[in-house]
């Protein structure tokens, strides 16, 4: 994603939308003022073509001859410009001579100056007259006072005359009840350009798609543990683009269509709703379309929106531009974004400015983000602060932050306390905390109940744990169930686990048929499955992986990749690795060198080795060196070696004593 080097483009677009947004919003003000002030308009029909001076003057001019439709229009010009007693005389006038735009009007003006009961009066003159903003008013006002049966009916009449607040007051009081007729409603509105209600019939839309989509144990996004057979919490500030951006922002995938949802975020967006941008913007970045998605989130953030400018910043930093994303997060920040300021926290923390990364961490706090306890454990116990990280954790624990509760746990577990330990693991685990789960599995495999260590192991996997994966394919395998751990170690493999890796290789290994004799002149063989799971394992340094892929070759006759293989596993310190090292070398003529690895495996423990320096030895005469590794060897074993090398240290000593 590279929107940044086209960031002129991106603020003139951003100022276009701003622009875009005030106009469409001009619209809707006048409408929502009709809310609280529902000024009938109905009689003004050429207030759009002549100057406002000389539409009052043409008007007051028959309102005084007594022309009952100037007269309305007049009070109504002059009650929408705030004079309120030269609109009263006018309104009065031509409500009295059946005028339904003045009744409405006249209960505007009366609600203003707070004389409620009388409003409603008017405007049920003005509603059962068939007058749709006076439906409306009267409807709001029964609903303010608590009596929904009576405002159902009013905004029911209103809405069903098309009109468009009156639609949105209907939906919001169905939606209020639970009535699932709230959606015909808001659509109704959304339809007639309401963008309160195109924004909140999207986000109905995208609540039941996100229902219907949402697995049974969708348990969000996890933090994986690092390390392996290790209890450690989670290592990362929690403080990540996508997580709180936006409610509800998980629409569609990467390259999927747009969703209805999508369209009408788009059109309350366009009409300058900052909610709307921000969730649009949130469904084009989980979509791939980041240019645009940034430019939404600018959109809402200029307007004001926290939210927005936290995911934009989010979008730079990603883009490589952290110092434009700290710029954002300090404004999401000031406004009491806590995801912004734990942002801040992080970036702050990465360069090292520990007292200004606390700073920020303890912002996030006091915005009601639990993260910031959490992260403000996480930077003391990278400290070495471990009584300042455990109150943190604690802090965050209590809060029901279930990773802070896994790292408390994890700290009091290392401070030899198991038993205050396990109920904050358990409490973890049974949030969700998939880290938990695999440490209680670890907590108890420690207490030698392997049988609810599984039981915990189990859980952690089946939610995508690749270590816990691995335990379980250790645990099948050690059954005999060899068909459930080739399952949990393909998982683990899969995961990213060496360990895993191998053991699936082994497993598949085992099945395959014996070779045979390699014939002179035959193709060379394809690698195996089981050959690459273990050149996968061997990559990621795997010693015993790597001499298993050396061995491989060997038998393949491709004694250069062998020898890079039993080379890296040597190196890293696998006896086997230089042994069978050697043992390419002695075939190849460099027994100088094959000694050099030898003697490296023989002083790791290897008893082939040293039985391999003894005979080596006792050829070039050295006799007493010889019987020296010959003692090695049978010390080292196994018995095999340990028979052979007993035999030649004897006939070695009768040399000697000839």
């Amino acid at each position: 994603m590279v929107f940044m080097g086209d960031r002129a483009t991106l603020l003139e677009t951003g100022r276009f939308v701003q622009r875009h947004a005030r106009n469409a919003a001009d619209e809707i003000i006048e409408a929502v003022g009709a809310v609280d002030a529902a000024v009938d308009t109905t009689a003004e029909t050429d207030a759009d073509t002549e100057n406002e001076t000389e539409t009052e003057a043409r008007h007051r001019r028959a309102a005084e001859r007594g022309d009952l439709a100037s007269m309305s229009a007049l009070g109504a010009l002059l009650l929408r410009r705030g004079d309120l007693d030269g609109a009263e005389p006018y309104l009065r006038g031509a409500t009295a001579e059946g005028d339904r735009a003045a009744a409405n009007n006249l209960g505007v003006l009366l609600h203003q100056r707070g004389y409620a009961e009388e409003a409603a009066g008017w405007w049920r003159v003005a509603a059962v007259a068939g007058s749709a903003p006076a439906a409306h008013a009267l409807g709001r006002h029964h609903r303010e006072r608590g009596d929904e049966p009576a405002a159902e009916y009013w905004l029911r009449q209103a809405a069903e005359q098309g009109h468009a607040l009156g639609a949105y007051a209907l939906a919001d009081l169905l939606e209020h009840r639970s009535d699932v007729g709230a959606e015909r409603w808001l659509r109704a509105a959304a339809e007639q350009g309401h963008r309160e209600a195109a924004y909140r019939l999207a986000l109905a839309l995208e609540r039941r798609a996100t229902e219907t989509t949402r697995g049974p144990h969708d348990t969000g996004t996890r933090l994986r543990v690092p390390g392996t057979g290790a209890l450690v919490p989670t290592g990362a500030p929690a403080a990540a683009p996508g997580t709180d951006a936006a409610a509800g922002r998980a629409v569609g995938e990467p390259g999927s269509e747009p969703t209805e949802a999508e369209q009408w975020f788009r059109q309350a967006a366009a009409r300058g709703h900052r909610r709307a941008a921000l969730h649009l913007g949130a469904i084009l970045e989980h979509r791939g379309e980041l240019k645009e998605a940034g430019r939404w989130y600018l959109s809402s953030a200029k307007e004001g929106e926290a939210k927005a400018a936290c995911a934009l910043g989010f979008l730079l930093r990603d883009a490589g531009d952290e110092e434009s994303a700290a710029v954002w997060w300090l404004r999401a920040a000031q406004d009491g974004d806590g995801n912004a300021a734990n942002a801040l926290g992080a970036l702050h923390a990465a360069r090292g400015e520990q007292q200004t990364a606390e700073r920020w961490y303890r912002a996030a706090m006091d915005a009601g983000d639990v993260n910031g306890a959490y992260n403000l454990g996480l930077l003391c116990a990278a400290q070495d602060r471990i009584p300042q990280a455990e109150q943190w954790y604690r802090r965050a624990a209590y809060a029901g932050h279930r990773e802070a509760a896994n790292a408390l746990a994890v700290l009091l577990l290392q401070a030899g306390d198991a038993n205050g330990a396990e109920p904050w693991f358990s409490k973890a685990a049974e949030a969700g905390s998939v880290d938990a789960a695999f440490n209680l599995g670890i907590l108890h495999a420690g207490r030698d109940d392997d049988r609810t260590a599984l039981v915990w192991y189990e859980r952690a996997a089946a939610a995508g744990h690749t270590e816990a994966a691995l335990q379980v394919g250790i645990a099948a395998l050690r059954d005999g169930d060899e068909r459930t751990a080739e399952r949990h170690l393909r998982c683990a493999a899969g995961g990213g686990s060496a360990e895993a890796a191998f053991r699936l290789a082994s497993v598949l290994d085992a099945r395959r048929p014996d070779p045979g004799p390699a014939v002179l002149g035959a193709p060379r063989e394809e690698k195996s499955e089981c050959e690459e799971w273990y050149e996968r394992a061997a990559q990621q340094g795997h010693r015993r992986a790597q001499v298993r892929v050396g061995m491989l070759a060997a038998g393949r006759g491709d004694l250069a990749e062998a020898d890079r293989w039993y080379r890296e596993a040597a190196e890293a310190g696998s006896r086997n690795g230089a042994f069978n090292l050697g043992l390419l070398l002695a075939r190849e003529g460099s027994e100088r060198e094959a000694a050099l690895w030898w003697t490296r495996a023989a002083r790791a423990g290897h008893g082939r080795a040293a039985l391999r320096l003894a005979l080596l030895a006792a050829r070039r005469g050295e006799l007493t060196e010889g019987r020296r590794w010959c003692a090695r060897a049978v010390e080292l074993g196994p018995a095999e070696v340990a028979e052979r090398a007993a035999r030649l240290s004897e006939a070695l000593h009768q040399e000697l004593t000839a």
